[in-house]
């Protein structure tokens, strides 16, 4: 309890400087307009949509972001690094463009600690994600969190290179079926 007050401190400045660089990501939406060579030469327009018109679904083309859907945190921890900044863009943008679209954003934590804790420490992470998603713009009746804790791990190891890869926010689109 003595480390969520600073824990929380630093996830809502952190939110903040999140927050500050979001005029970065106008021109990627308004870069579906055509306006101009250099606005659909960017870099994150290619990734969230289908480069042909074969009708590849980007959120299963393994070239998009939009098919990478797990953001990984560091032990004990509930904040977004920014290494995670592109991809959440992405799904903000696919989410923005497909409002009929639901997305369950899952927490998820490693075997350390109890089962209660990692259970609130999962719904934390699921919550950070959420946060990031509506600073870009996404309106909750669009996404859901649920926590499993550590119940759900990617990998059943005991060493820290397992516990690192089990602590994650999952994203799943309705319909779909976690891996």
């Amino acid at each position: 309890m003595k480390y969520l007050a600073p824990a929380l401190l630093v996830t809502l400045i952190l939110g903040a400087c999140a927050t500050q660089q979001q005029p970065a990501n106008p021109p990627v939406a308004n870069s579906n307009k055509q306006d101009s060579g250099d606005k659909v030469a960017s870099v994150d327009l290619t990734k969230t949509q289908p480069v042909n018109n074969t009708g590849t679904d980007p959120l299963h083309d393994p070239k998009s972001l939009l098919s990478q859907r797990l953001v990984q945190f560091d032990y004990d921890a509930f904040v977004v690094k920014s290494d995670y900044r592109d991809l959440l863009a992405a799904h903000a943008q696919y989410l923005a463009t497909h409002p009929a679209a639901r997305l369950v954003i899952q927490g998820h934590a490693d075997e350390r600690g109890s089962a209660e804790y990692n259970l609130a420490l999962g719904q934390k992470r699921a919550n950070a994600v959420r946060e990031v998603l509506n600073a870009q713009g996404i309106a909750d009746k669009q996404l859901e969190t649920v926590s499993f804790g550590e119940e759900k791990p990617l990998d059943a190891g005991h060493d820290e290179a397992a516990w690192a890869r089990n602590r994650r926010a999952q994203l799943v689109y309705s319909g779909e079926v976690a891996q």
